[in-house]
C-alpha cells in the first residue's frame, strides 16, 4: 500500500507530491501526541 503511494505520487500533479507527505507527516504528529499523552497519564497516575 505504501509502495503504490509513492509510485502514484510521482504520477502524480504538484498537490500530490505535497500532500502525500503532508499526510504521513500529519499522521507521525498524531501517533507523538498520542504517545507523549499516554507517558503523561501513567506518570500521573502513579503518584
Amino acid at each position: 500500500m505504501i509502495n503504490e503511494l509513492i509510485v502514484n505520487m510521482g504520477h502524480s500533479s504538484e498537490q500530490g507530491l505535497i500532500g502525500v507527505p503532508a499526510i504521513y507527516i500529519y499522521m507521525a504528529i498524531i501517533v507523538a501526541v498520542a504517545f507523549w499523552r499516554i507517558r503523561q497519564f501513567s506518570k500521573e497516575s502513579h503518584h
